[in-house]
């Protein structure tokens, strides 16, 4: 670890913070329907789209009818993505001649881009056509990250409405949120990645002579438009199978940068909306310090196992250094260009925000440093989180931490003056039950049927920590992998597949009906037995319910892996 490291991990902390409050601002208006900047240009669009969909922005829907609509607008999304892959051979824009997508990973991709999973089992520069990473995987891209915000600020509006019946418009709240949030930051930041010298273009590959004299084929195409809402959004899924670790999505510092700043960018400013929107500030920097204290953890350790390097390796005097290990830290498998530090952190980042977009092979971590991946996405991704889905996380948390805090002081639980009671404790704990199930469930699946252990290429512990990590990674819809696993396969496409559906929508409903249930509530008014939850106090509550709850149900699983691997290691055993 050095001081340059930590002062560029530093740095990146400080603008995510300074970014919060002013983007925070600009969304709660957006999705209040307030006029902004925006609205001369987008305004009469926005109209034009409820004209032509034949949608009453005014008139706003129960829970059940905004999940319905949720579902419906998700499974035409599956329909019309699957069909995409199964046609692209007859279908335009396909100057490398890419054959149609095979059924299991067709089914396995469109569930990963509908969830905000962008899981990819496949070379997509290699497998899709430009058509279907346009048309199909970028623009769900959009939709998938725009529907994870909007079911946010459904819950928000539940905890910010009183005696009400209603929760938004869906139909509302996702074209509002693509077309003034999604749509002009990408396009900005898009010209600006071309700038930086990423490709845009509809050309066929080129064939380059190398210097052996041997031929190689240079794969390019519209990639800086899909990079940027892979970001944004918290989608990952690059146009490249090495993705941010490739020079054509990620060209330099800058860009790197930016991407890690983009990821994090929504996540953060969700917390201040959830302030605004509830009329209390100090409510959203509480949440958002329980995030950023998460995040430090995190990113120490990821930071403290990596910057040594790997004691297996010592033996072996790959580096002839005083320390006998590696000069620069673990670099094997990483970014070298950006180096430890920022490796670290953009691990970090991508696996806190459900997002897959990695700089560096996660199967190269030290086992303690892939450990904390495991952990962010076990615990729900709610450190920061993926759009939306981060939040609403994380205020299933709070439910939870409310709850038991309600029955240390004696008296009914309450948060931001709605009573948390038995309704709203059950639909938490079942959201919150429903990821280990499927997390666990699978991966004791593949580690015991033949077609499962056919995939795995390593034996022992870290073979595991592969199949778990994918699971996890599947059902938290991240999208991130080891890379160790041979997951194209029709058992391993479709067991992910349903992990990504669980994952996803078995958390939303009962998330949706805890939204539904608060805004019938009336508000009950503070007093001296209320728990207060705009401090330290309600931080440390919240943090503690957070790793208590995930070490009871997580833990086993965590140290058959990493936890092993680790005791391997340091006794001088390559896994």
């Amino acid at each position: 670890m050095t001081a340059n490291g930590w002062v560029q991990i530093a740095l990146y902390c400080v603008i995510v913070t300074l970014l919060t409050k002013p983007f925070g601002a600009f969304i709660t208006k957006v999705f209040n329907g307030e006029r902004t900047l925006l609205s001369p240009v987008l305004r009469p669009i926005e109209r034009g789209i409820y004209a032509i969909c034949g949608v009453d922005e005014k008139d706003e829907q129960h829970w059940v009818i905004y999940a319905v609509a949720m579902l419906l607008f998700t499974a035409a999304g599956f329909v019309t993505l699957y069909a995409l892959q199964r046609l692209q051979a007859v279908l335009p824009f396909n100057p490398a001649g890419q054959a149609n997508v095979e059924q299991s990973l067709a089914f396995n991709t469109s569930v990963s881009f509908i969830t905000n999973t962008n899981w990819q089992s496949y070379v997509p520069e290699a497998t899709m056509s430009y058509f279907t990473q346009m048309a199909g995987l970028t623009v769900h891209n959009f939709v998938s990250a725009a529907t994870g915000i909007a079911l946010a600020i459904a819950l928000i509006r539940g905890f910010a409405r009183r005696s009400a019946q209603t929760i938004g418009n869906f139909w509302v709240d996702l074209t509002r949120c693509t077309l003034y949030i999604l749509l002009p930051i990408s396009i900005v930041v898009g010209l600006f990645f071309v700038w930086q010298g990423m490709p845009q273009n509809l050309n066929a590959y080129t064939e380059a002579t190398t210097l052996e004299g041997a031929k190689q084929i240079i794969a390019q195409g519209p990639v800086a438009s899909q990079e940027v809402i892979k970001m944004l959004g918290t989608n990952g899924g690059g146009f490249f199978n090495a993705n941010s670790a490739h020079p054509f999505e990620n060209p330099n510092a800058l860009t790197n940068f930016v991407q890690m700043v983009l990821i994090f960018s929504i996540g953060a400013a969700l917390t201040n909306v959830f302030g605004r929107m509830v009329g209390d500030q100090r409510q959203g920097w509480a949440i958002f310090a329980v995030m950023g204290l998460l995040f430090l953890a995190g990113t120490a350790t990821v930071y403290w196992a990596e910057a040594p390097g790997n004691p297996a390796f010592a033996a072996l005097h790959i580096d002839q250094v005083p320390s006998a290990l590696q000069a620069g830290g673990n670099m094997e498998g990483k970014e070298v260009r950006f180096g430890i530090a920022n490796s670290s952190l953009f691990t970090t980042i991508t696996t806190d925000a459900s997002c897959g977009a990695v700089n560096n092979m996660h199967d190269s971590l030290t086992p303690l440093a892939g450990m904390v991946p495991l952990v962010n996405i076990m615990l729900g991704e709610i450190i920061f989180g993926g759009v939306g889905s981060g939040l609403y996380g994380m205020l299933i948390f709070a439910v939870v931490a409310v709850f038991i805090a309600g029955l240390m002081v004696g008296r009914t639980p309450e948060y931001l003056g709605k009573k948390i009671e038995s309704k709203e404790v059950k639909m938490a704990m079942l959201a919150i039950l429903i990821l280990p199930l499927s997390m666990l469930g699978f991966t004791a699946l593949a580690v015991v049927v033949p077609q499962g252990l056919a995939g795995m290429a390593n034996a022992g512990p870290h073979g595991f920590s592969e199949v778990l990590y994918a699971y996890t990674s599947a059902t938290g819809n991240n999208g991130s992998a080891f890379a160790g696993l041979s997951a194209n396969t029709p058992f391993y496409n479709t067991t992910l597949g349903l992990a990504m559906f669980i994952g996803r929508f078995l958390m939303i409903i009962p998330m949706l009906a805890i939204a539904g249930s608060l805004a019938a509530k009336k508000i009950v008014p503070a007093s001296a037995g209320t728990f207060p939850t705009n401090g330290g106090l309600f931080v440390g509550l919240l943090i503690g319910v957070i790793l208590i709850t995930g070490g009871l149900i997580f833990f086993p699983a965590i140290a058959l892996g990493p936890i092993v691997e680790h005791l391997s290691m340091t006794a001088g055993t390559l896994y």
